[in-house]
């Protein structure tokens, strides 16, 4: 077989695994699928003190009490307080946020118990469960054998995580979310997804997930619509898991947008007319400038690029696409003497280098 045949051959093996790599459908493994690859390991920097909120969050716990929580039932957390930390007792259930939320960003930092105890999901366990329903899991996975899909990070038994980036126990972690709630019609029909990118210890371990609905042990649950606001819930797990520094920033829901604006104009210069506007510029720091007809319109060339103008009056044309302007200078003999090119508001001035 000759090296192109060869080299042929392998590229399209590569394709075919590329693709099989980025393809949407179906998971090839089942919920905690002891066969499935697990992520590697990386080692992270150990986090350091407590990092303060931003001045628009929501502290929902700083250490000092337990006012923003609450039990399953409704009533006083049952959760113990120690040391600037709370954590579940073993009379305790769930820890629930008072406040519900929808789109968010939540930090929260957490240690599992050192020295540690049992193994695969009877050590360190726990979870954060944004709106209740959907959970990253909290796990001692420093050292510790599980499913993939119920390993620390994982979007439990739907996604394990980028990669291990656990510290050993007893050393406090982080958890950095972005939340962004599933959306029905008004019929109650999924319109989009919930999906979650996550951080732990400054490591990107979740990018971007969808969720394929709530999450669960030994389930697969479809979506059902519920409120656009639920609170988050810390789980119970028999692990005395202990949590600090919890604080989310609302998000509002963004527009998306495929393309940028693109400036209109009801005058259409023909060639003739914009003949008058083609030159070459030199400002006084001697950066060059040129404007030329292109494809019908007029451009202008700077940095290395030319962009299209639309005309707006006699002597301004605006960026097609940008926030900025060009402002044409005419002699009294109608000879063109400079221009001044407005970027954002910074006035670049130019004169003519063209022979009149």
């Amino acid at each position: 077989m000759s090296f192109v045949i060869r080299f042929a051959v392998l590229l399209g093996t590569l394709l075919a695994v590329d693709s099989a790599v980025f393809a949407q459908g179906q998971s090839p493994w089942r919920a905690h699928d002891l066969t499935r690859p697990r992520p590697p390991v990386v080692t992270p920097s150990p986090i350091g003190g407590v990092r303060k909120p931003p001045s628009d969050a929501t502290v929902l716990f700083d250490g000092s009490d337990l006012s923003e929580w609450e039990s399953e039932e409704g009533g006083p957390s049952e959760w113990e307080l120690k040391s600037g930390a709370m954590m579940p007792t073993s009379e305790s259930g769930p820890n629930r946020s008072k406040k519900a939320f929808g789109d968010v960003q939540l930090h929260l930092e957490w240690a599992a118990p050192n020295p540690p105890e049992g193994t695969s999901q009877d050590r360190g366990n726990s979870g954060v469960y944004l709106m209740g329903l959907y959970e990253v899991q909290v796990l001692d996975s420093f050292d510790n054998e599980t499913y993939a899909d119920g390993q620390c990070a994982s979007m439990y038994g739907q996604n394990p995580p980028l990669v291990n980036a656990n510290l050993p126990p007893g050393q406090w972690q982080s958890y950095d979310i972005v939340f962004r709630r599933p959306r029905f019609d008004s019929d109650g029909n999924l319109r989009s997804p919930a999906v979650m990118t996550v951080f732990q210890n400054g490591v990107l371990v979740q990018d971007h997930f969808e969720l394929w609905g709530p999450t669960n042990w030994l389930r697969f649950d479809p979506y059902k619509a519920h409120t656009n606001r639920l609170p988050i819930t810390l789980q119970e797990h028999g692990n005395p898991v202990r949590f600090r520094n919890i604080w989310v920033r609302e998000l509002v829901e963004t527009p998306r947008y495929s393309s940028l604006a693109e400036v209109t104009s009801n005058r259409k210069l023909p060639t003739q007319q914009l003949k008058r506007f083609v030159g070459k510029f030199r400002r006084s720091s001697g950066e060059p400038y040129e404007t030329r007809i292109h494809n019908g319109g007029l451009q202008l060339g700077l940095e290395g690029r030319f962009f299209d103008l639309v005309p707006k009056t006699n002597n301004v044309f605006d960026f097609k696409n940008t926030f900025a302007k060009v402002f044409f200078e005419f002699d009294d003999d109608d000879s063109l003497d400079g221009i001044v090119v407005d970027v954002m508001g910074e006035k670049r001035p130019a004169k003519s280098e063209s022979p009149r």
